[in-house]
């Protein structure tokens, strides 16, 4: 198990690359989630990790896509 801290104004484009945009399988774009802060989720993220986020997780952009991805992302709740 493993804890995944971000600090604060995490925004959506750190959450899904716009790149991605085009998919809507939330399992597809979970795969993807933090890739543009270096954090691949389907080779890192394992059931039972922890993600610890500042103030403003998800702030920025209108990317509907973005919020509810770490809860979408390998194991996680």
């Amino acid at each position: 198990m493993a804890t995944w801290k971000f600090g604060d104004d995490i925004d959506t484009d750190a959450i899904i690359p716009g790149r991605y945009l085009t998919l809507y399988d939330p399992k597809e774009l979970a795969a993807h989630a933090f890739e543009a802060r270096g954090m691949h989720s389907q080779q890192r993220q394992q059931r039972g990790d922890i993600i610890v986020a500042g103030r403003n997780f998800g702030c920025g952009s209108s990317r509907e896509h973005a919020p509810p991805l770490p809860s979408g992302a390998p194991g996680c709740r």
